[in-house]
């Protein structure tokens, strides 16, 4: 493998809620009765579990309800009901939950011990660690392949030329061409003269020109190289060894390292050189990129605070022209390995070259959306076009005409590092549209105004919109991505939906239905379908209230306090199973046993009526001598809470 640049200027050392409820409906036979009861299932069931009865379907769904509005704390206590259970199979997702709760209490140990158990049960989601290493990653780069139409720039030497920018019309790149006479300098690591910084005309189709060496006044005995020019033309930054005024520093091993410095055009000329202020002797910063609106500088670096070998860090470029401390960009970029060569495209993109990424070898050159909150998409190789076995960095693209160069050591070069330039026939990222519409569950009525928010996989919010009159949403999307995408609307339960859009330019469509989180009911309602109870339940011919019933019951018992001039007429129905007389009597004993642990528990009795009807009053088919499945005949096995006064 050739020895290359690099040895010395890069751095070295929702889940729905389900809350069964429904939109209540005007009985037929009492439209002179128009006051309606709103009943919040939420808040029942929180007064239920408060109680101390336990289920695991009201702490998913209370843990759930505080998740989705951040109230994690509150997430935290009802996601621990939830594992206190011990309930088997539960999924995986309510690992991470719980964990990313009680991280937000402090609670890191215990949240290392639930993101374990979640690593476990889901398969290394990438949300639980700090890199997944992908197995099908060669699949990956291989259909990002085959987009580039590249050629030699025209303007290596026998030597390293590498790093290029664009100013004016000119391409700046560094180059080792200068060999001078036989008392010229040579790197001791690579036995390469030290670089310069040379420019190109730039012709229509960016064919560069013959080069020629940039402003003396930047150019110096040691190593320039990786340019960058603010868009007024006006500043620039660039790399070089720690030499400024005559004077060469070292770290406490006598190392000269490098640093990032910053000039400014004077009368057509560059001047009043200066380092940055984060540069030290002890460390390296190396490889300037400015975001399109100027405001934010990139660079790499292996301070204090990197992850790995090299890391890209960012500072903020204030109105008068200071600088915040530098910030990693984090995990999501910066790896065990080593990340350099930042450039950011003027559509948000950072582009970078990497080692520790899935790659052919080498460093390779990577691609990641910059998302409008400063987070980062998903980090795609840009394929084995630009990518080779060996050493692929400092790509630059002109979006207009999508033509570019980068450098690379691969073999069929002229020199040490060569530039080449490309075409890229076609982005990498195909066009995708996610949409649909958001409608009531139960009545199919569209619902405007509702808040739509796109995540990630990692739940980085992408983008939010609201619905629009007809209830339609969309997002602009990338190709092959998983996304959730979360609605919110007041009433209504927060719903959450995973979606894989498409693979190839096109629309996912993707409908969602909320349900009401509060029933509307009326005279001739039955009060039990607010909350899904199909059936009290009591032992085998038996008519003491269970466990399981009295969590039912204490539903309708809060209702009950809360709307003191409700009245209701509890019915138990049974399957055919048995005699006539016994299941009439059975029954009956069952409503009245359901009528005492109501008023035991403080309801007047002249709110409450009861009949048991037997197998009078069946639902399906299931009579006697009539074959039935289990399913078939619970359907039958029903209580009704039948609202009679409002």
């Amino acid at each position: 493998m050739k020895n290359n640049i690099l040895l010395y200027i890069i751095l070295i050392t929702a889940f729905s809620l389900n809350v069964h409820s429904q939109k209540g409906r005007v009985a037929a036979a009492d439209k002179q009765y128009e006051r309606y009861a709103y009943i919040d299932a939420i808040k029942t069931y929180e007064k239920v579990a408060e109680k101390g009865y336990k289920s695991e379907d009201i702490f998913k769904k209370l843990g759930n309800s505080y998740y989705f509005n951040a109230e994690l704390e509150k997430a935290a206590k009802w996601y621990g009901e939830l594992f206190a259970m011990n309930v088997p199979n539960i999924d995986p997702e309510y690992y991470f939950r719980y964990a990313h709760t009680l991280r937000s209490l402090g609670e890191n140990e215990k949240a290392n011990e639930y993101l374990e158990m979640f690593n476990q049960k889901a398969g290394n989601d990438s949300r639980g660690q700090l890199f997944i290493k992908n197995v099908n990653y060669l699949d990956a780069i291989k259909a990002n392949s085959g987009r580039y139409k590249i050629e030699d720039a025209g303007i290596n030497s026998q030597y390293s030329d590498y790093g290029t920018a664009i100013y004016e019309n000119e391409l700046i790149f560094a180059s080792a061409r200068d060999t001078g006479n036989v008392e010229q300098r040579k790197h001791k690591w690579t036995n390469q003269h030290f670089t310069n910084l040379y420019s190109a005309t730039l012709s229509d189709d960016m064919t560069p020109g013959k080069p020629k060496k940039f402003d003396s006044n930047v150019n110096s005995k040691f190593n320039e190289s990786t340019p960058i020019f603010t868009k007024d033309g006006k500043t620039m930054y660039f790399t070089r060894n720690n030499y400024l005024d005559g004077k060469k520093g070292k770290d406490a091993n006598k190392v000269t390292l490098i640093k990032i410095y910053r000039a400014k055009l004077e009368n057509g000329k560059w001047g009043n050189i200066t380092e940055l202020p984060f540069n030290s002797d002890n460390y390296s910063v190396a490889h300037p990129a400015l975001t399109p609106d100027g405001s934010e500088l990139y660079f790499a670096s292996d301070m204090s605070g990197t992850i790995g070998l090299s890391d890209l860090f960012k500072v903020k470029i204030n109105s008068d022209g200071s600088y915040s401390t530098p910030a990693n960009v984090g995990k999501s970029i910066n790896t065990e390995g080593r990340e350099t060569f930042p450039f950011i495209s003027d559509e948000n993109e950072l582009y970078f070259a990497s080692n520790g990424h899935p790659g052919l070898g080498g460093l390779d050159v990577f691609v990641v959306p910059i998302n409008k909150d400063g987070s980062f998409g998903e980090v795609k190789n840009l394929g084995s076009d630009i990518n080779s076995p060996m050493d692929d960095f400092a790509y630059l693209i002109d979006t207009k005409s999508r033509r570019g160069f980068f450098t690379s050591n691969r073999d069929g070069g002229m020199g040490y590092d060569d530039i080449y330039k490309f075409l890229e026939q076609k982005k990498i990222t195909c066009q995708q549209v996610l949409y649909g519409e958001i409608t009531d569950l139960a009545t199919k009525k569209i619902l405007p105004d509702t808040k739509v928010t796109l995540f990630d996989k990692s739940f980085n919010s992408v983008s939010t919109t609201t619905s629009d009159s007809e209830g339609k949403y969309s997002f602009d999307v990338e190709c092959g991505i998983t996304y959730y995408v979360r609605a919110q609307k007041t009433d209504y339960t927060t719903k959450e939906e995973k979606v894989t859009v498409g693979t190839e330019d096109g629309k996912t469509y993707l409908p969602i239905a909320l349900e009401s989180s509060k029933c509307v009911v009326t005279i001739g309602d039955d009060l039990g379908k607010c909350f899904n109870i199909k059936m009290i339940y009591f032992d085998l011919d038996k008519s003491y209230i269970r466990q399981e019933a009295a969590l039912d019951l204490e539903k309708i018992l809060d209702v009950l306090n809360q709307n003191p001039t409700m009245r209701l007429d509890i019915r138990s129905h049974t399957d055919s199973r048995q005699t006539f007389k016994y299941n009439e009597n059975l029954s009956d004993r069952r409503a009245k046993s359901t009528i005492n642990w109501l008023v035991k528990n403080g309801i007047n009795s002249n709110r409450l009526t009861g009949k048991g009807y037997g197998e009078t009053q069946l639902v399906n088919k299931c009579a006697d001598n009539v074959d039935c499945t289990e399913e078939e005949h619970q359907m039958n096995r029903r209580s009704e809470f039948i609202i009679i006064a409002l």
